[in-house]
């Protein structure tokens, strides 16, 4: 176990939450006789579930800063439908269309934020009055009917990446975007290793480098052939692609940036991040507004993939994005948290929820199960946390049955430095 976790950087964290979802994969892979894993499947399963992973994306943010959103499903509601009746009505391009609905995601997001950064409102009652308002306005403005939107529309909740080149069984571009991904990060972590050298830094052995990488890039292959091999004019979906490039985005600006920083900074110790010198006004009035830009986007990409805008569009969508936050590691008290955490959990219950379906499970029973899952979850955590005792995913990835009890860190000082509570995800 010692070497599993050099191998995985000693991040027990990631690696537990990994873990957690390989296993229900295997298991599900095992009870449904190979149907989880299979090409068609597997790009339904990611193209069904692209909005609440984008939504996941923006609550790990507003949840690290301290906050809860529950107004997500109604914001994507109300998107949706106005600009379905824009196309429809306006007769707008679907391109200005989107740009439309992001312009009117970062208004209701200023809104929002107005109220819980500035008027100090608790963001709980704020978006519990948007899910209220936000939801009415979808019925009012649809007139509780759904609305169809343009096949040019449809690309990015139901399309594909294009088929191009000579007919190898796979699709091409599907095949270029995994090998350039595989070359980016080996070539990144050999520049990472070659830059610790020339500073004299502390480096991990090389075997660990090596058996990361193979683990890491053969996974990204894995994944790569079986979205390519679906049946021709299926491949990698649009929607996963917008989704990859938000990862990557929001992954840079939370963990490599100063805004990111801050925003851990005001989650972990709002005070203390005040005398340091951040302005949490601010911080909290951005997190709110790109959750509803987010919120915008994703309510745009579902109403693509059901080529219409409904009545019933974004019901309990919050609740889905909340739960895939705290399944992938964020506290509940703010500070804690990353993107990729967030979709891993978003992924969890995805295979959660697909597993069942393939497995005839009821939908009551489905969602028992789900209700649980999340509880026991943080439930356990939180008890190993409160006793000093490892995490739950501390415990998956323990090398010894028992060990010591761990000390309590002191009461965060005010007068700290910033750096001291950014780096409390640790």
């Amino acid at each position: 176990m010692k070497h599993l976790k050099a191998v995985f950087g000693n991040d027990t964290r990631q690696f537990g939450m990994i873990f957690a979802l390989i296993a229900l994969i295997v298991f599900f892979q095992v009870r449904t006789n190979g149907l989880l894993l299979t090409p068609t499947n597997v790009i339904n399963l990611f193209q069904g579930n692209s909005y609440i992973l984008v939504l996941a994306i923006g609550m790990v943010l507003v949840i690290i800063a301290g906050h809860i959103d529950l107004s997500v499903g109604s914001v994507a509601a109300a998107v949706g439908i106005s600009v379905a009746i824009a196309m429809r009505d306006w007769s707008l391009p679907w391109g200005l269309a989107i740009l439309f609905g992001l312009l009117i995601g970062a208004i209701i997001g200023a809104w929002q934020g107005f109220w819980v950064a500035y008027v100090g409102i608790p963001a709980f009652i704020v978006t519990l009055a948007g899910m209220l308002i936000f939801r009415g306005l979808n019925q009012k403005i649809g007139d509780s009917d759904s609305i169809p939107v343009p096949n040019g529309y449809q690309v990015i909740g139901r399309g594909y990446l294009p088929e191009f080149g000579p007919l190898t069984g796979y699709n091409n571009l599907t095949l270029i975007i995994g090998l350039a991904l595989i070359a980016a990060i080996v070539t990144g972590a050999l520049r990472t290793r070659r830059n610790q050298r020339k500073i004299g830094a502390d480096m991990a052995p090389m075997w660990t480098v090596v058996v990361r990488l193979l683990l890491i890039c053969g996974a990204i292959l894995a994944v790569t052939l079986l979205f390519a091999s679906g049946r021709r004019g299926t491949s990698f979906p649009v929607s996963g692609l917008i989704l990859g490039v938000l990862v990557l985005i929001y992954s840079f600006v939370s963990s490599r940036t100063v805004i990111g920083r801050h925003v851990y900074a005001v989650g972990g110790n709002k005070h203390a991040a005040e005398l340091s010198g951040v302005k949490s006004k601010q911080i909290n009035f951005l997190v709110m507004m790109n959750m509803s830009i987010l919120a915008a986007l994703a309510g745009m990409m579902f109403v693509a993939r059901s080529t219409a805008s409904g009545p019933s569009d974004g019901v309990n969508w919050e609740l889905d994005a909340i739960a895939a936050v705290f399944i992938g590691g964020a506290a509940v008290s703010g500070g804690v948290g990353t993107v990729v955490g967030s979709i891993v959990g978003g992924l969890v219950m995805a295979v959660l929820n697909n597993g069942m379906q393939l497995l005839s499970v009821g939908a009551d029973d489905t969602s028992i199960i789900k209700g649980l899952v999340l509880l026991l979850a943080v439930a356990f955590d939180v008890y190993n946390k409160s006793q000093g005792r490892p995490s739950l995913i501390g415990r998956l990835t323990s090398g010894r049955r028992d060990r010591p009890a761990v000390e309590q860190p002191a009461p965060a000082d005010p007068a700290r430095n910033i750096s001291e509570t950014v780096h409390t995800e640790a």
